[in-house]
């Protein structure tokens, strides 16, 4: 009998420690208690992830997204993507067909769903990397850095952030070219698999 509840006890255990770090909001999207929750004011946020060492990055996604939920079931769910990004960057979440109130980059006032659609976005998650300073006249998506759109696995997704944070889209060497290269520097010459 004490065998049984020692085996029962563990397992309540085990359970209770795999449980996730995310839940699904009203909105039906994942939420990551470490995601930054804003006015959405971008030219506030990209400061606001400047003073805390970071740098700021919006991400799209929609209800019954299968790939958002990969995102943050698979890829955020690897201690080491999720803590290189929570270290490093400052993640806003927005809806692609939300209503919440937009402050673009340029001024303007919109709502979630009518960025996106300023911003020509269409896939989710769609992930814009913002620059370091509030660009002048300039709206978000003319101003990011880099997009990712759709979802990658966990070493494609590791390395976008990594290639951002390092400033990688200021050298003549493309993500894709640079990512190559970090893989074959790490496999020892192979080639990086297509993901």
């Amino acid at each position: 009998m004490l065998r049984s509840l020692i085996i029962a006890f563990a397992l309540l255990l085990g359970l209770a420690q795999a449980a996730p770090a995310f839940e699904i909001g009203d909105d039906g999207l994942h939420k990551e208690s470490w995601f930054s929750v804003t006015f959405r004011d971008i030219n506030e946020d990209i400061l606001a992830a400047k003073e805390a060492g970071k740098r700021l990055a919006i991400i799209f996604e929609q209800r019954g997204c299968i790939y958002c939920k990969e995102v943050h079931e698979v890829v955020l769910a690897d201690p080491q993507v999720r803590d290189y990004i929570k270290e490093n960057f400052m993640v806003v979440q927005y809806n692609l067909h939300g209503s919440e109130e937009v402050i673009d980059t340029d001024g303007e006032e919109l709502t979630e769903k009518a960025a996106a659609r300023k911003w020509r976005l269409l896939f989710t998650p769609t992930i814009l990397f913002m620059p370091e300073d509030p660009p002048e006249g300039e709206d978000a998506a003319r101003a990011a850095v880099a997009a990712m759109p759709g979802a990658f696995k966990k070493g494609t997704f590791l390395e976008m952030f990594i290639w951002v944070r390092n400033k990688g889209y200021e050298s003549d060497e493309g993500f894709q070219t640079y990512y190559n290269r970090r893989w074959r520097e790490k496999h020892g010459g192979a080639d990086a698999p297509q993901d």
